[in-house]
């Protein structure tokens, strides 16, 4: 039997995601700058819908790329 991975917030007891911390947000989106799923990155969906609209809010102010060329 496969032990579930826990998520990476829950963990590290993060209640809130902040839009600042870039480096936590690119490690949850692709070599393309993409959301990555729940499934890759094992993230509850609590902390996976906070995730999301952190990534928007910073790619609106510049801090992480909307595209990768």
């Amino acid at each position: 039997m496969e032990k579930q991975k826990q998520c990476f917030f829950c963990t590290a007891n993060i209640q809130t995601i902040d839009y600042k911390d870039t480096e936590t947000l690119k490690k949850h989106m692709s070599p393309q700058a993409r959301i990555l799923g729940r499934k890759r990155t094992n993230t509850c969906a609590k902390h996976q819908r906070q995730l999301a609209r952190a990534i928007k809010h910073a790619r609106q102010l510049g801090l992480v790329a909307f595209t990768i060329r």
